[in-house]
């Protein structure tokens, strides 16, 4: 989904006043501050979001972008994630996630990356267009495409007070969303490592989000794994960085 952005330009007035008396031309004067103050009054921010990825191993898959105030809590820990968050957690899709996020009226905008999954190294821009508010907040989330259900990602995070030309960063930890289990297996992850299945309605895990311990893979004793060493990763495992342009 692109957004864009339509720019409006001022118009300005020049007034020929000849031989008028004074209260013409203050009545003018008062009618040109109008027409700028009109100009002014476009509240468009643009912010360009740009995840990183850290990991050795892990393709990400596209991102599920979502913009907000506070009211809006995409996940929580040790709680339950929503179907479509458990969709992207183990498939990448993140379209359900965002049709959730959609029907939530602290919902300002939601929309996805489209260039498809993006390797270790690489990184992934997008560029929102959104009215502008010092209460905005910003949610990203993106697979890990060699696990069963893990995701890396920000929620709730105060972007509204950035100033044009300011830019943040911070780091983004693993979650395992707790829906599927931890088996590793060829059949179980939709990865390269596997190209196994994505997503499957039956919760056989715990059924409630933590903090990822990371994968086991073949190398560190899960026979049954189709992972190895290079997969595996250590703490955080993107950076994100968003920019006010507009």
């Amino acid at each position: 989904m692109r957004f864009f952005q339509q720019k409006q330009h001022p118009h300005l007035s020049s007034y020929l006043a000849i031989t008028v008396i004074s209260a013409i031309l203050l009545t003018l004067s008062a009618c040109g501050d109008s027409d700028n103050n009109d100009n002014t009054s476009n509240n468009d921010a643009t912010y360009d979001i740009t995840v990183y990825n850290l990991t050795n191993g892990q393709p990400f898959t596209p991102l599920g972008i979502v913009v907000h105030d506070s009211a809006y809590m995409p996940w929580q820990l040790g709680e339950t994630v929503t179907m479509g968050l458990e969709t992207l957690a183990e498939s990448g899709d993140p379209s359900a996630f965002l049709t959730e996020a959609n029907a939530d009226s602290a919902v300002v905008m939601s929309t996805s990356s489209s260039n498809g999954p993006f390797g270790p190294g690489n990184s992934e821009t997008v560029s929102i267009t959104v009215d502008h508010a010092a209460s905005l907040q910003l949610t990203v989330a993106s697979m890990l495409a060699n696990t069963n259900d893990a995701f890396t990602g920000i929620r709730n995070w105060n972007i509204g007070e950035l100033a044009v030309g300011d830019s943040v960063s911070t780091m983004a930890r693993v979650y395992d969303a707790g829906t599927e289990a931890n088996n590793e297996t060829a059949g179980s992850m939709p990865g390269p490592a596997a190209m196994g299945e994505g997503f499957n309605v039956v919760r056989d895990d715990l059924d409630r989000l933590a903090v990822h311990s990371g994968v086991v893979t073949a190398d560190d004793g899960l026979l049954t794994s189709a992972l190895n060493e290079s997969h595996r990763w250590l703490g955080q495992a993107a950076k994100v960085m968003v920019t006010r342009t507009q």
